[in-house]
């Protein structure tokens, strides 16, 4: 099976585990009751899945009755039909992002941060610190909701990673690899406190998470990078493209937008 099969069967594998996830026709669909960004919340179509009109219906249905944007995450090639489905129902494409992966022998060392110190969580309170560099650090306002914490802990107590690197006692960074499949395992949730960035600190804590996930048994780590600066960070620590993920959704806004028009 090519790499990116095995990427989108994993991520499948994980969707199905969640104890929230529900099936609607030919798609999983991973939600989050405490958390509610929308990268927690996302559906997956099966290998080769036709969707019917009737069946698209009943998916956005059942995201809006959990209060929830209707929203898709997968690689093009594993369900050719699924996203001119979906463009005919209203869905806009968010962005196509690339896929990238490293293996044990792949991994380069970054340069390192003086005084950064990285650990996995222990306590209640250090995974509240992580969560909140990671709530943070991706928009959020306030505290988290609590599916940060929750998403960290259980990494860390079914076989994946979670990390929290502090600088002069300070949270700088968090981030974790998921509980792993067949020896894959996602970087996820990396982010880095606005006061701490542009010091090697993404770099750093991203190789000792992917170090960590190998120590572990991981034959290969996978991640999506927010941008083009992002990808050259992991690309600077031995990440490679293998694939591109499909991100597309029915935003309210535009769907009012468009039904006016």
């Amino acid at each position: 099976m090519p790499m990116d099969f095995d990427v989108q069967t994993h991520a499948r594998t994980l969707a199905l585990r969640s104890p929230d996830h529900y099936r609607v026709g030919p798609f999983t669909v991973r939600h989050n009751v405490n958390w509610s960004l929308k990268y927690a919340n996302y559906a997956i179509p099966d290998r080769g899945a036709e969707p019917t009109p009737g069946e698209l219906d009943a998916l956005i249905a059942a995201f809006r009755e959990r209060d929830r944007m209707p929203r898709l995450e997968y690689l093009p090639g594993w369900a050719p039909s699924v996203e001119p489905a979906l463009l005919a129902a209203g869905f806009t494409v968010e962005n196509r992002a690339p896929i990238l992966a490293c293996a044990p022998e792949g991994l380069l060392p970054p340069k390192p941060v003086d005084g950064l110190v990285t650990a996995e969580p222990v306590t209640a309170a250090e995974f509240d610190a992580a969560a909140l560099v990671q709530h943070l650090g991706y928009g959020g306002t306030g505290e988290p909701e609590g599916g940060e914490a929750e998403w960290l802990r259980n990494a860390a107590a079914n076989g994946g990673v979670a990390a929290l690197a502090t600088l002069d006692g300070a949270p700088a960074g968090a981030g974790g690899c998921s509980v792993p499949v067949d020896g894959l395992s996602e970087l996820v949730g990396l982010a880095v406190a606005a006061e701490f960035r542009r010091r090697g600190i993404g770099a750093d804590l991203s190789a000792r998470l992917t170090a960590t996930a190998f120590e572990r048994g991981c034959r290969v780590v996978w991640l999506e990078p927010g941008d083009a600066d992002v990808e050259r960070i992991y690309a600077s620590i031995g990440y490679r493209r293998v694939g591109e993920k499909l991100n597309i959704s029915l935003d309210p806004e535009r769907e009012a937008e468009r039904e006016a028009a």
